[in-house]
């Protein structure tokens, strides 16, 4: 919904299109089932909020045009089934457990849970020990996020939290917090991060120099991260603790891209670079994909053991 970004990406692209390849809002309406596209390339950074328009680039990319980020990916994936993909390529994530519904979702009853088994609740909380996050496996921008400190505020907080499907997860007592873009599969742009603080005012503008070793490290996870997932806009989150990047938040392909939020530098680097990575794939169409690298890494992930 920001008003920021997607006038600077059409300027932008407009000034590096040499007058061949132009930007414009998408014009959106009834979608007929003949409908043809007159898009070579999407950008998609609504649709996890507007279901109309995600059925629309499903079917735009099946009469061939390139939509960034996959809607048939995006579509599927989660934050608990993102854990599983970050430890096949190396990178580190807090212990974390899945957890049912609280309430029932629509349309089910009783019956609908024969499969279920309670919850061993002093199970979870000696795998996880408190501090404990709960948030939503299927979601973003820090909605329904609560950190608990004990049984009495876990269970307040899972009984607010409705029909969703919630992840528990071990709190990183981090030493540092970074948010990485990573745009293309190939572009990494690290910033410091401190959520902790009021939202805008979580992207640090005065923060020391990265130390190189760690530099590298978490260039190394984002780019594996966002490589395994086939996202070519994402912001990757990684606590450090102990010298280790842990993986906190890493799937987000709309992420935020607010001037006002993330700051001028930072505003710049996120312009220029997605147009530069979108006029390459006009240029250099790739073939379709249903998913990142992950099917591949996750074998080789089983066969090292």
């Amino acid at each position: 919904m920001e008003d920021s970004f997607p006038w600077a990406l059409v300027d932008a692209i407009a000034a590096r299109g040499n007058g061949e390849i132009v930007a414009e809002p998408v014009s959106i309406s009834a979608l007929r089932d003949t409908e043809r596209f007159d898009y070579t390339l999407i950008l998609d950074r609504i649709s996890h909020e507007v279901l109309f328009y995600r059925t629309f680039l499903k079917v735009a990319a099946a009469r061939g045009v390139q939509i960034v980020n996959n809607p048939f990916w995006w579509s599927a994936d989660d934050k608990y089934f993102g854990n599983i993909v970050a430890e096949s390529v190396g990178v580190a994530t807090p212990r974390t457990m899945l957890l049912p519904h609280k309430h029932r979702p629509p349309n089910t009853e009783a019956a609908s849970y024969r499969n279920l088994r309670f919850v061993d609740w002093n199970g979870v909380f000696e795998y996880l020990r408190f501090p404990i996050f709960l948030k939503p496996a299927y979601g973003g921008g820090w909605k329904d996020v609560y950190k608990v400190d004990d049984p009495g505020e876990f269970f307040t907080a899972y009984d607010s939290s409705r029909d969703l499907v919630m992840m528990a997860q071990e709190a990183i007592d981090f030493e540092s917090y970074f948010r990485i873009y990573v745009i293309g599969r190939e572009r990494v742009h690290i910033m410091r991060y401190d959520p902790k603080r009021p939202f805008h005012e979580r992207y640090v503008r005065d923060g020391a120099a990265i130390e190189p070793a760690l530099h590298e490290k978490l260039q190394r996870d984002a780019l594996a991260l966002s490589t395994a997932l086939g996202y070519d806009m994402n912001t990757v989150e990684l606590a450090v603790r102990g010298g280790i990047p842990y993986a906190i938040d890493f799937t987000n392909p709309a992420p935020d891209a607010d001037v006002n939020s993330i700051g001028v530098d930072n505003f710049g680097w996120i312009v220029e670079n997605m147009a530069d990575v979108l006029l390459a794939r006009v240029r250099n169409p790739r073939p379709f994909e249903l998913t990142g690298a992950w099917p591949q890494a996750l074998a080789d992930h089983a066969e090292r053991g």
